[in-house]
């Protein structure tokens, strides 16, 4: 799933709230890339680009997931990865045909 929110909030302090989130919502701190309960991500911040050794904003492996760009060209497709200086919708293009996602629900507005 991906949402787009407006905040007042920096990047850094977004970070912090987005953990504490987690943390209400069970998560456990346990091996770096293993199953999660929840996990909530930054992938865009407008048009910012942050490398920092707690936040990379763009999200690093975005442009490789399908898991995430899929749901999030539903609702930005048209909004450009500052460093590739692509769409959205033209990185979910360019996977490859293998990927598999299971769609929860179907939402129309």
């Amino acid at each position: 799933m991906a949402v787009e929110i407006e905040t007042h909030l920096s990047p850094h302090a977004l970070l912090v709230a987005l953990k504490a989130t987690e943390k209400l919502l069970g998560r456990e701190q346990t091996a770096r890339y293993g199953p999660r309960t929840i996990d909530l991500d930054i992938l865009l911040y407008g048009t910012r680009v942050i490398q920092t050794r707690l936040l990379s904003i763009p999200h690093q492996k975005m442009s490789d997931r399908a898991f995430v760009l899929i749901p999030l060209a539903e609702i930005a497709p048209g909004v450009s990865h500052p460093k590739l200086n692509k769409t959205i919708l033209e990185l979910m293009r360019a996977l490859p045909a293998n990927h598999e996602i299971v769609r929860l629900y179907e939402h129309h507005i």
